[in-house]
């Protein structure tokens, strides 16, 4: 399978996709795969976002982006599994890690078609601000659209499983996607800055304090004041 053209499979043809993780097929060399594109796709999506600032903020951003969504599959992808054990399914660990590598590569993907356009407002002198603003609602979008896919994801590789406990996973998996986004938000206010204040020397990382939801909030209250 190639690495990099794993991601067009998945968009084209999802169900076989889907139904080949359900059956075990392959699994171990879909997990690389999609490992090696997730990390590509977000390294140059990384790249951009730190070109607002400077060489080393950019190589930094390239670097530490694929890091924060896999350190947070890291984190968040055994309570899923766990829990959907105890509730009747019979999935693997590599199962629902591949399950859950769906939904990042489709968000990677989806961030990296739109480098172009972040790469136009970055070039035209935007704004810190809107620049930031302008990369939450991208990621927000893109992992909407990957928890989505995930939920496809899970409905096919249990479908076979009959009805036992599939309510109390349903409920499971939305309440774990909402934990999902307040962990991969948190782990992004703790490895930041990606793109750093242009008013700033450049930080690998900044000191810790403050919550990601104050500092969207005073961006779009300083955006909306100019």
């Amino acid at each position: 399978m190639n690495n990099l053209t794993i991601i067009e499979t998945i968009l084209r043809d999802r169900g076989r996709f889907f139904a080949e993780i359900r059956e075990g097929k392959s699994i171990s060399a879909k997990i690389r795969a999609m490992l090696l594109s997730c990390f590509v796709f977000l390294a140059v999506y990384g790249l951009v976002m730190g070109a607002s600032h400077s060489v080393p903020q950019a190589l930094s951003a390239m670097i530490k982006l694929p890091i924060l969504f896999l350190l947070t599959l890291a984190i968040c992808a055994p309570s899923l599994h766990f829990f959907n054990i105890l509730f009747g399914s019979k999935q693997t660990i590599l199962q629902t890690i591949a399950l859950i590598l769906t939904a990042i590569s489709t968000s990677s993907v989806l961030l990296f078609s739109v480098a172009p356009i972040t790469l136009f407002f970055l070039l035209t002198n935007s704004g810190y601000q809107f620049y930031k603003l302008l990369n939450v609602v991208f990621f927000i979008v893109a992992g909407s659209l990957g928890a989505v896919f995930l939920r496809q994801g899970m409905h096919v590789v249990t479908e076979l499983e009959g009805d036992d406990g599939i309510q109390t996973r349903r409920m499971i998996f939305y309440l774990w996607v909402l934990v999902y986004g307040f962990v991969g938000s948190q782990m992004a206010w703790t490895i930041s800055p990606f793109m750093g204040n242009p008013h700033d020397s450049f930080m690998l990382m900044k000191p810790l304090g403050g919550n990601v939801y104050t500092d969207i909030l005073n961006a779009l209250r300083q955006l909306l004041e100019h």
